[in-house]
């Protein structure tokens, strides 16, 4: 444990218990200490309790040779009770300092949470800044279910990826999608390397042979989908036909095999708007990495990440996330279906729309078992079912993806066309830059059904094909 705490401590407050981190006056303290996770189902220590943050104005620097990372977090958020002190997730490096309203903080560590205790009690309602300074070599974080996340190394770089748990291995926070903020992301580089993040470039300069990149992410942002990319990028900026800012940074490996693809993303946000709404977010775009560099796709907001050049289905996948995920964001993790089953449906609707197979071509493929070329994924499909993962390693398993998209079949099939698509623009937009979960969505969905036989369909659907378990008996 480390403690910023200049000055001995009274025998008194020597004996107090750790865990209250009492104050040393003899008067008694108001607040209370803010709660070290918010018991999401999967991952009951991600997040704190206590406060919601507002901003994150991050300011990095990293040398890719020595993999050595320098960080200040600006972190400005409202307590929402009294607090006495209040946690953040800090996964590894060094904390040198802590500050809460300019004035010094103690702070220890414990595993992934660093307990700060201001020189002040906060009220609840206080708007308070929080800064952390830190340093080392940040971690890669290995999941359950294998899958590689945190802070990556690449050939010529890093790759900072968040899902699920991440991005506390590169910077201070409240890590779980329920509390979403605000970004300003400040990356410093040796000269000649780029260094790519979420939102829109606010300033690019050089001096004393680094680079500095600055990026503005206006829209809140859960902290799973911030990235920072490092290497030697391509980058390229266009527009949609409605103006929206597409940016784009390849590795030169890549460029080539992904100038295809990448020209069709205005395209691709054109037909997801007019199907899902308006694009939530002021900037699109993508990052792709090497094939080597990372093992997956990731829905990083405003800027999807790729591993080598994506399938245009894929891109389709991740942009559709934009709005489901990014801009609706699930409560808790166990509502991970909401994010992968409308963005696995967008894929059925554009190869609907393009010439491929129909949404019920593919649903039908997917029941009958002959979908995948392997007859264990095409079981797999029924193992839980999408509203109810079987553990934290299986929240991104093929019944969250595919039986979620084939949920949101049924309901296209219980209301027709036309409800359908105003309930899932009606969906996108009443919880833009928020957060819901199955509850919301299920409700939702019935209130808007439209009248009281199509409610009773899609009611049949949560039991059958939401929450039950196994493959239901006919479609």
């Amino acid at each position: 444990m480390r403690s910023t705490a200049t000055r001995a401590a009274t025998v008194s407050c020597a004996l107090a218990l750790l865990a209250t981190v009492s104050a040393c006056s003899g008067a008694g303290v108001d607040g209370t200490p803010g709660a070290d996770g918010l018991r999401d189902p999967y991952f009951p220590k991600q997040g704190n309790g206590g406060y919601h943050v507002a901003h994150y104005g991050l300011t990095l620097g990293y040398d890719p040779e020595s993999r050595h990372l320098t960080g200040t977090a600006d972190i400005t958020a409202r307590a929402t009770k009294n607090l006495s002190s209040f946690n953040l997730d800090l996964k590894g490096m060094d904390v040198s300092g802590v500050t809460v309203e300019g004035k010094a903080a103690r702070f220890q560590r414990a595993g992934q949470e660093l307990r700060v205790r201001p020189a002040d009690d906060l009220d609840r309602g206080e708007t308070f800044r929080a800064t952390v300074r830190y340093s080392g070599t940040p971690e890669t974080v290995t999941d359950g279910d294998g899958s590689k996340e945190g802070w990556l190394k690449t050939e010529d770089g890093a790759l900072a990826l968040g899902e699920p748990n991440g991005s506390m291995a590169w910077f201070p926070g409240n890590h779980h999608p329920s509390d979403k903020a605000t970004y300003d992301i400040q990356v410093t580089v040796p000269k000649g390397l780029k260094a790519v993040s979420n939102g829109e470039l606010t300033r690019e300069s050089t001096k004393n042979g680094r680079t500095t990149f600055a990026w503005h992410s206006a829209e809140p942002m859960a902290s799973y989908l911030a990235t920072v990319a490092v290497g030697d990028f391509e980058m390229k900026t266009s527009t949609t036909k409605s103006g929206l800012p597409v940016i784009t940074a390849v590795t030169p490996d890549e460029a080539k095999a992904s100038k295809k693809v990448l020209a069709k993303i205005p395209d691709i946000i054109d037909w997801e708007e007019y199907n899902f709404g308006p694009y939530p977010f002021s900037s699109t775009g993508a990052i792709v990495a090497r094939e080597d560099d990372v093992e997956y796709a990731l829905e990083t907001q405003t800027r999807p990440t790729y591993p080598g050049a994506p399938e245009t289905e894929l891109v389709v996948h991740e942009l559709a996330h934009q709005w489901f995920g990014n801009s609706v964001t699930p409560k808790t993790w166990q509502d991970m279906w909401l994010n992968e089953g409308f963005a696995t449906y967008a894929e059925w609707l554009y190869a609907e729309d393009h010439g491929g197979d129909s949404a019920q071509d593919t649903f039908d493929a997917l029941y009958e078992g002959d979908y995948f070329e392997d007859d264990e994924d095409n079981e797999a499909v029924w193992d839980f079912p999408p509203a109810k993962p079987t553990s934290a390693e299986h929240i991104s398993d093929s019944p969250v993806y595919e039986r979620g998209g084939m949920v949101i079949h049924k309901i296209r099939q219980a209301v027709g066309d036309d409800t359908f698509y105003d309930i899932v623009q009606g969906w996108a937009k009443t919880h833009r830059h928020g957060n819901a979960n199955t509850k919301d969505f299920t409700e939702y969905v019935e209130e808007h059904a439209g009248g009281d036989a199509a409610r009773k369909k899609v009611a049949a659907i949560w039991g059958d094909w939401l929450y039950g378990e196994g493959k239901p008996d006919k479609p």
